[in-house]
Parts: C-alpha cells; sequence; structure tokens
C-alpha cells in the first residue's frame, strides 16, 4: 500500500502560499473582501504520494474565481513587483466537465486555476448541474468523484483538510470510493464510473464493493452511454491507456460489464456492422498476451477473472520501438481492446467498405490522429492480416523472389510500415503475433503448445530480418529516381513508372551492396529482354497507379 508522506512544499510552492495568504488578508484589509484559499484534488493527493505536480487548482470560500484571480495578479504586480500573466477566463462547458468559468494564470512557473467552492444539485436525466451554489469545503469534497480527490491543502494553516473523513485513510490503504453513496454520484455524472477506473488504475487501488456493484447496476450503465458525450468517454479511455497499468483499466471494465458502454458506435448514425462483435472477454485475453510479451522480465499484476497465459520471450527487434519516441504502447493497448470488432465492417454512403474499428474510433470514442489513434490502429488490423499470411508463407519457404527481397517486400507493405501513420515494421508484427496468440485462446485457457510455436515462427523470422540487416532497407528510398528510370530506358515518364520504382526496390533488396550503375545495367537488360514494360501501367478508379508502384514511391 502507498505510504502518506507529509506535503512537502517546494520553494516556488512555499512562495506561492505564501502570496495568497498575503493577498487574502490585503483584500479584507482594503476592500472587506472574506475568503480564503484552499488547493485542491490531484495536487494534493499526488503530493501526499510523494510526486510532484505542476498545475494547481485554488478553490475560493465565497468568492469567484475570476473577480480573486484579477485582484491576486494585480497584488502580485504591484505590491510585490512580480510577473504574473494576464488571467484567462475559461467559460464553463458542462459537456467537458466545467460546470462553472475558470480563472488561469501562471506565476512561478506553476499554472493556476482559480474557481469557487461549490455545491451542485442535478436534474434526473442530465449530468449538467441545474444549479451551482456557493459551497463549504464539506460541500464541495462531498460533490466530487472519489476521497482520495477531494483532499483540501489550506494554503493559510499550511494544513491537509478531509472533510469526506475517508480521503487520507482510503489513499492509505489503496482505497476508491465515493464520498457520497456510489450510485447517487454516478447517476449525477456517470463519467465518474470511468474515473473510478482511471484512478484505481493509474495506482492499483482497490474498488470498494458497493463501488463496483453501482458500477455494474444497468441503468448506471445506460446512463453513461446516453448522458455522457463521446469525447467525454474517449477522453477518459486515452488516459487510461496512457496511464500505468492499460491492462488493468481493461480488466475492470470487463469485470464490471461496461464494455458495451465504452466500446460502441451511437445510433443514429446510419452505420449497419456486417455483423455482431464478438465477446468482450477477448479484448481482455489480447491485451494481457500484449502485456506479457511486452513485460516478460515483470510480475504480471493481478486479474480478477482471467489467468496470465504463459509464452516465451518475443525476439527484442519485435520490441524496438517501445525504447523510441514512436514508443507504440497506448496505441496498442487500444488496438487489442476494439478486439471484438476485428474483421467486422461496414459500408459507406458511396458503398466502400470500411473497418468497423474505424467507426468505433471515430464515432464511438471520438478520438482522432493523436497518438496515431485514427489512422494507425485500422493498419494495425490490416498489417495483422497481411503478416499472419507472410509468416505462415515464410515457414512453408512458399517464396517467389529471393529470401532477403521477400521478407523487404513484405515489410514495405504501406498497412504494415507507415511511419505517416505510426505504423512500423517491428511493431506491426508483435500486433499481427498477439492476434494470432489471441485466436488460440479458447474458454478458460490458452494453447501453450501452439502459443509457443507462433512465438517461435515470429522469432525466427526476426532473428533473420536481423541477420539479413532489413531494418535499414525498410525506408530506403529507390536507389534510382523516376526521372533517372525514364532516361536509363529512353522513355516518355507514365503510370509505369511506378511499377519499375517497384522492380528497382526488389533489385536493392536482392543486391544490398549494388551500385548505381549496376542498377542501370539490370534494368536495360530487364528492358531488352522484355521483363520490364515502358509501354503502360494499370489505373484504379481512382487514377492511382497500381498497389505495387504506390508501394516503391514510398
Amino acid at each position: 500500500m502507498p505510504e502518506i508522506l507529509e506535503i512537502k512544499l517546494t520553494r516556488e510552492e512555499d512562495e506561492l502560499c505564501t502570496l495568497l495568504d498575503q493577498c487574502r488578508r490585503h483584500l479584507k484589509e482594503t476592500e472587506s473582501i472574506e475568503t480564503s484559499c484552499r488547493i485542491a484534488g490531484g495536487w494534493v493527493r499526488d503530493k501526499l504520494l510523494g510526486s510532484q505536480c505542476n498545475d494547481i487548482d485554488i478553490a475560493l470560500e465565497n468568492m469567484m474565481g475570476v473577480p480573486f484571480a484579477e485582484r491576486f495578479v494585480d497584488y502580485c504586480r504591484s505590491v510585490k513587483n512580480l510577473a504574473v500573466k494576464n488571467v484567462a477566463k475559461i467559460e464553463s462547458n458542462p459537456d467537458q466537465s466545467k460546470h462553472l468559468e475558470t480563472a488561469r494564470t501562471t506565476i512561478l512557473g506553476i499554472e493556476l486555476d482559480f474557481v469557487n467552492l461549490r455545491s451542485e444539485e442535478y436534474a434526473e436525466n442530465s449530468r449538467i448541474p441545474t444549479q451551482v451554489t456557493f459551497g463549504t469545503p464539506l460541500q464541495d469534497a462531498i460533490r466530487r468523484d472519489i476521497t482520495i480527490n477531494a483532499l483540501f491543502y489550506n494554503v493559510h494553516s499550511r494544513e491537509v483538510e478531509d472533510h469526506t473523513g475517508k480521503g487520507l485513510d482510503d489513499l492509505r490503504n489503496g482505497i476508491v470510493r465515493t464520498p457520497l453513496p456510489p450510485r447517487e454520484t454516478f447517476m449525477d455524472d456517470p463519467l465518474r464510473v470511468l474515473r473510478c477506473i482511471r484512478f484505481a488504475s493509474r495506482f492499483g487501488f482497490t474498488m470498494v464493493p458497493e463501488l463496483q456493484e453501482a458500477a455494474k447496476d444497468t441503468t448506471i450503465q445506460e446512463a453513461l452511454r446516453i448522458k455522457i458525450s463521446r469525447e467525454r468517454v474517449g477522453e477518459e479511455l486515452d488516459k487510461m491507456m496512457g496511464g500505468r497499468n492499460p491492462l488493468l483499466a481493461m480488466d475492470l471494465i470487463n469485470n464490471l460489464e461496461l464494455y458495451r458502454s465504452v466500446f460502441f458506435i451511437p445510433e443514429g448514425l446510419g452505420i449497419k456492422l456486417s455483423d455482431e462483435p464478438s465477446a468482450s472477454l477477448s479484448a481482455l485475453k489480447a491485451a494481457m498476451i500484449l502485456h506479457v510479451l511486452t513485460n516478460s522480465t515483470s510480475t504480471p499484476s493481478t486479474l480478477s477473472r482471467v489467468p496470465f497465459p504463459s509464452l516465451p520471450p518475443v525476439h527484442p527487434l519485435l520490441l524496438s520501438e517501445f525504447l523510441t519516441q514512436n514508443n507504440p504502447s497506448r496505441r496498442l493497448y487500444l488496438a487489442t481492446a476494439l478486439t471484438p470488432y476485428d474483421g467486422l465492417t461496414y459500408q459507406q454512403a458511396k458503398g466502400k467498405v470500411r473497418p468497423a474499428v474505424e467507426a468505433v474510433i471515430r464515432e464511438g470514442l471520438k478520438l482522432g490522429a493523436q497518438y496515431h489513434y485514427l489512422d494507425g490502429i485500422p493498419s494495425l488490423f490490416s498489417a495483422a492480416e497481411l503478416l499472419q499470411k507472410g509468416v505462415a508463407a515464410y515457414e512453408a519457404g512458399d517464396m517467389d523472389k529471393p529470401e532477403r527481397a521477400w521478407i523487404g517486400v513484405l515489410l514495405r507493405e504501406k498497412t504494415v510500415h507507415n511511419p505517416v501513420t505510426g505504423s512500423y515494421w517491428a511493431t506491426s508484427l508483435l500486433f499481427s503475433l498477439v492476434r494470432e496468440l489471441t485466436a488460440l485462446w479458447t474458454d478458460e485457457h490458452l494453447n501453450s503448445e501452439a502459443a509457443s510455436q507462433r512465438v517461435a515462427a515470429y522469432n525466427k523470422l526476426a532473428s533473420r530480418i536481423e541477420e539479413l540487416k532489413l531494418p535499414p532497407a525498410v525506408d530506403a528510398k529507390p536507389i534510382l529516381d523516376g526521372r533517372e528510370v525514364v532516361k536509363v530506358l529512353g522513355a516518355s515518364p507514365g503510370p509505369w513508372t511506378g511499377q519499375v520504382l517497384a522492380s528497382v526496390i526488389e533489385w536493392q533488396l536482392e543486391h544490398p551492396d549494388g551500385s548505381r550503375e549496376e542498377c542501370e545495367t539490370w534494368l536495360r537488360s530487364e528492358h531488352a529482354a522484355g521483363h520490364i514494360s515502358t509501354s503502360g501501367g494499370k489505373r484504379g478508379k481512382d487514377g492511382e497507379v497500381d498497389a505495387k508502384a504506390k508501394k516503391a514511391k514510398r
């Protein structure tokens, strides 16, 4: 369990608290304004857990955020001669969980948000408060999502205030609990169900039984589907996938039977899937496999319903992207969460068939290209389908060109490797393996023997990629560009150029030490023998050259 530490202020935090206290006294003396300042929520929690937090929320008693912030900035400038940013007013936006206007400024390198202590009342069919009034510290604390987020730090007394009477104990004992009865808290704002999951997974805390029961309540789950904007759901899920333990978040979603309230396509959009999604448990199994493959040296977290599979370690090459700034963990975990939609499609208005995972990301979670969710995850599933066939063909020795060229062409496929969409061949291979292993997991256990064989097959291919020194070749450009190819062959530019460039790439892969002159000689001989044509090139309906040509032009 976490060790509760006393709050130790940095020099800047100590100076900030002093300034806020002095400003309060100044307002009382000069304007007869009575107020008090408390640091609220996440900063207090994180400081008690020994973590730093550079964003501070100031909760004010009997005063709105904007008028106090304006006076505070003026006091710091005129009385203390300090540099302070102008006050920015952030309007209330209930859909974004901002029920009151907020004032924001920065001083001493710390970003401050000012808002008043408040009391809220909710309508039955909305998460937007019908009445927001000035509140006491207790009223403000009990309206918050969980007790560990309801702690205050009084800047005047320099003491932690636990008005719910449970926050410090819950922080000490690793407990997630709502200040009010959970059903009441969730009906007021169903988004709090997901926030409870996020903080439980972030800190490895345990939800109290009554909270879990409330989260399983079908009324609460339906409210989560109807009352909460999909943008807010997507934002919480994104934080879970990028948090300390996305697997635990997935386990909680599954165990609390919330999958269909989180991952779905809203009605009324005219999107009809080719079939029903598979069981939500497959998402958890895929996430567990990903966790085991990427954390072979760590002790797995304890999950509630499904035992961890035992798998041999994967070749380090398959994990290479995790050590770069392109770390794909966030995207991979969200992709595993969408496993039930794998293979499903829907038809757009003009008849174009698109993958269902794309619709869930775009319409169900309102996530875009950040972290390459919308453009990268559909590519992961497409690449997995291609690579599974490729790995099987490699095992069988079913290659239609020399080994180095064959593997290189496979890795250069646009869905497999395309940095523009965040797709990198090593990660694509890893996800393909995850998909294969997930398919081997039936009922209560994973077929260990078959799983070990699949891991061995991918490791063998990865070892060969390393031996053949292929990684740099995946991003290599053709040794001859389009103009040079046209000049060498004495022809006019046309759609055929892209096809020839694809052949040039294959030659490069087969001859890694080949020179430009040798490639030109080969190209002339191939043309003379009739193996390369400069008279045509198929165009699709969109007017683009065929797939082979487009791949080469990368």
